[in-house]
């Protein structure tokens, strides 16, 4: 990444009234510059992130295998580095089986959905994890279970 133009190390010395009367032209290329370094700054995070995948990710992967989860936190040791490995876990909902299953609820069962989902066709995980079987049963097939992106903390050795 390259270190940024004398002008723009500035910008922290000046209050933003001072900022704010320079001409335009000199904001335009002030924002164009750090928008330059900033879409640099998450190519370059994002080149990590890949890199941190690819070392850790197998390992990641088995750790979480023997505790038998698809997803969550967990750490293990690299050269005295603890890696902290998280991979969440993001639900889709199927918005018109979830309409569909409402209107079951509503009207085939006589109770209140509200009870169960927002109405919005919303489905909290934390609930859908503690309903009966039935329910569960009844809108597992509108529910799809991916993976965020997955996200690596290297802590150092303790030096005393």
């Amino acid at each position: 990444m390259s270190e940024p133009s004398h002008a723009l190390s500035g910008i922290d010395a000046m209050s933003i009234g001072d900022l704010a009367i320079l001409p335009a032209a000199t904001l335009a290329s002030l924002k164009a510059q750090v928008e330059q370094i900033y879409e640099e700054a998450h190519r370059l995070d994002d080149k990590l992130d890949a890199a941190l995948d690819y070392r850790y990710g197998p390992r990641a992967h088995q750790a979480r295998a023997a505790q038998a989860k698809d997803t969550g936190t967990v750490r293990f040791e690299d050269n005295g580095f603890i890696v902290v490995a998280d991979l969440p876990k993001r639900v889709k909902w199927d918005q018109q089986r979830l309409k569909e299953l409402v209107d079951l609820i509503r009207s085939g069962w006589g109770e209140d959905p509200s009870d169960y989902v927002k109405l919005k066709f919303e489905v909290s995980e934390r609930s859908y994890e503690s309903w009966p079987a039935r329910l569960k049963e009844l809108f597992t097939p509108a529910r799809t279970v991916e993976t965020g992106k997955p996200a690596y903390e290297l802590i150092p050795p303790k030096t005393f």
